[in-house]
């Protein structure tokens, strides 16, 4: 009995310093965002000789959202010479068909792959096959209720002027922030997330991710590597450290936004995050060691993604370290840890509220231009409680059910168009 409290008392301590240190990066992130260099991407460079691209377009019952996406794409001022659209109709049961269809044979360069049958559904399952036949040099990624600006695929094929650049992320920004309260809560997630983590983290050449949306990558560079994994959920993060862990960069380009529909009832964000937790954490248990023993990241890439890999583990953890508090206090062994548990709630609070820290969100608002933001931060105490709880069940369900992933896209809100 003894042992065991004391193997307790030890990770409440161990667990208290792990806090510590996503609270100190997040400051360090905040600090660098307004204090520091700021680094740019490539979207200044004026240059006619853009690279052919691909942009692909995997749907399933997209019937609401199609028509708006490759309304924007045709609008795009990307060349239509050096353009395709490849739209990957995946077992789709509702007008999607009729609808892309309509779209391929109006633009020639818009191309149609049906996947139906015994074929598997599921994201990596569209892309993989898609990057097949893909004409372009560049692949541009977009779920369907993203709609991309004008400029948009120039700002993310641009930068591949640079030959180490292996993928670019773009900047995600809500579109039906208005609908309700928890959309807005989301559009300041939103912003922290890119505004300041994203940012910093490419401003310190640590490892930005590639979200899976609103990004681009090298075909050639992702064909050598494998394609994706068709047993991980989470694609994005998985290319993020497949390149970084074979040399290449992914760069953040802050000035190309897109616009996406965030879920609009708690019930499809808790489905959200309970899908990215499950994905996340299958790259966790297969890059971990690639990345500490890796010789093409540098000591601090090595540090920032450790941390990167293991933050949908951490409500977990907290979790354990809750009912590690409750059970040394009713054991009456609390008095040799006075303050820890307060110390704990502020760490925890302070650190990751919505996975990304007040003060992150509260300078992502200011230089967003939207001071009137802020008054929502006090809310995040409660979705903080929300997000713990469907993380750690997609932590769970990532261990318990360890058969390939299957991909359930985010319920879509928007009225359907005549």
């Amino acid at each position: 009995m003894g042992c065991m409290i004391f193997l307790m008392k030890m990770y409440l301590i161990v667990f208290i310093v792990i806090i510590m240190l996503y609270m100190f990066r997040h400051y360090y992130f905040s600090y660098n965002r307004v204090f520091g260099k700021q680094k740019i991407d490539y979207h200044d460079i004026i240059d006619s000789d853009l690279p052919s691209l691909t942009v692909l377009l995997p749907m399933h019952n997209e019937e609401k959202v199609a028509k708006d996406i490759l309304n924007a794409l045709i609008n795009s001022q990307y060349p239509k010479d050096k353009m395709e659209i490849i739209v990957i109709n995946d077992h789709s049961e509702d007008q999607t068909s009729d609808i892309i269809n309509y779209y391929a044979r109006i633009h020639n360069y818009i191309k149609i792959i049906e996947r139906n049958g015994d074929l598997p559904r599921g994201k990596t399952y569209s892309l993989n096959e898609a990057l097949t036949v893909a004409k372009g040099s560049i692949i541009v990624v977009y779920d369907a209720d993203y709609i991309p600006s004008k400029g948009n695929l120039r700002n993310l094929a641009i930068n591949f002027k640079d030959p180490k650049v292996g993928a670019v992320m773009g900047r995600v920004v809500p579109i039906n922030t208005g609908s309700n309260l928890l959309t807005r809560l989301i559009d300041l997630e939103r912003s922290a997330g890119y505004q300041i983590d994203q940012q910093a983290r490419y401003n310190l050449n640590l490892i930005p991710l590639y979200g899976g949306t609103v990004g681009a990558f090298r075909k050639d560079v992702v064909l050598q590597l494998g394609g994706f994994d068709n047993k991980i959920l989470a694609e994005d993060t998985d290319l993020t450290f497949n390149l970084f862990t074979n040399g290449y960069k992914v760069i953040y380009s802050n000035e190309a936004e897109c616009y996406e529909e965030s879920p609009e009832t708690w019930e499809s964000r808790g489905q959200q995050i309970s899908r990215w937790s499950k994905g996340h954490n299958q790259v966790l248990f297969k890059y971990l060691f690639k990345v500490l023993k890796s010789k093409n990241l540098s000591f601090w890439q090595k540090v920032d993604g450790s941390l990167l890999l293991f933050i949908y583990l951490i409500p977990f953890l907290m979790l354990l370290g809750y009912a590690d508090c409750l059970i040394l206090f009713f054991l009456g062994e609390m008095s040799i840890l006075s303050g820890s548990i307060a110390i704990l709630s502020v760490f925890l609070y302070n650190t990751f509220g919505n996975f990304a820290t007040f003060f992150e969100i509260g300078l992502a608002s200011f230089l967003d231009g939207s001071k009137d933001r802020i008054k929502l931060i006090t809310l995040f105490y409660f979705v903080f409680v929300f997000n713990i709880f469907y993380a750690s069940a997609g932590f769970i369900d990532c261990i318990i059910k360890r058969n390939p992933a299957k991909w359930q896209k985010t319920k879509r809100h928007r009225k359907l168009r005549s």
